[in-house]
């Protein structure tokens, strides 16, 4: 967390930020800047300057600047974004309840009094002035089913491990990968390229329903596998002990059941 979904959210936010002069920028956790992206390439870049457009590419947000450049945030598992105080997501599943003003990592002071702040209680996101957005490939919300089958087919790895290859599909975290595949009845563990082209089309079906579904509820957490992604939790649909290991360095749960190998 945040997946796709959430940062769907937040460029939503984000523009209520658009066509208002920036008057200062507060970018002191160097941390927080990634790539060649320092204090004073920010301050050059956006004092003085609108944004002009908010826009999202996998789990990356970024908004074009009225000067040509573009400014991207990345959210890690806890970023948020904060515009006039109003955050698009209160509370983000397994961040803190809490929410403190000096998690606030970047933020951005516009001349009408407002702002918009990233506050990240794990400081695992990043600000970056001109991301190289080629390095993400085809987002969850517009992948079509040639394209799915065509990354699936592409390679032996693991079949979640292949979805969440940010440069593959963009924007699919850990949630939605595990509700996906279990609504698809497919094996985490299963080699991608092993999928039929019957199976290929009912998971993209899938794909496309869960991604649909869950963004009307308010984020990846909503999946109906979510609440039994516990120790000792049971299949919704079998009722029996999921199985929990690692797929890709990622916690995993799926059914032995209905997701035979």
């Amino acid at each position: 967390m945040p997946e796709g979904i959430e940062v769907e959210y937040y460029r939503r936010g984000a523009e209520s930020g658009l066509s208002r002069l920036i008057s200062s920028v507060i970018a002191d956790d160097l941390h927080y800047l990634k790539g060649e992206t320092s204090p004073r390439n920010l301050e050059e870049a956006l004092v003085g300057s609108e944004f002009l457009l908010a826009m999202r590419l996998g789990k990356l947000l970024y908004l074009e600047i009225d000067n040509g450049d573009i400014l991207g945030f990345r959210f890690g598992m806890t970023g948020r974004i904060i515009v006039d105080g109003v955050a698009p997501i209160e509370y983000l599943e397994y961040s803190s309840t809490r929410d403190e003003p000096s998690w606030d990592r970047f933020v951005v002071n516009f001349a009408d009094g407002g702002s918009m702040r990233i506050r990240d209680p794990r400081r695992l996101g990043g600000v970056e002035l001109n991301p190289d957005l080629s390095l993400l490939g085809h987002d969850l919300y517009a992948i079509t089913e040639d394209e799915l089958t065509n990354v699936l087919l592409g390679s032996a790895r693991p079949v979640k491990a292949r979805l969440m290859d940010q440069s593959r599909v963009a924007g699919l975290g850990n949630l939605l990968a595990d509700e996906i595949l279990w609504r698809s009845s497919i094996d985490p563990r299963r080699p991608s390229n092993s999928l039929t082209a019957a199976e290929i089309r009912t998971f993209f079906k899938c794909f496309s329903k869960v991604i649909t579904e869950l963004t009307s509820l308010g984020g990846s957490h909503m999946g109906i596998l979510q609440d039994h992604r516990v120790g000792g939790g049971l299949c919704p649909k079998d009722g029996i002990p999921l199985e929990r290991y690692k797929v890709g360095g990622r916690t995993t749960y799926s059914c032995p059941e209905h997701q035979k190998g």
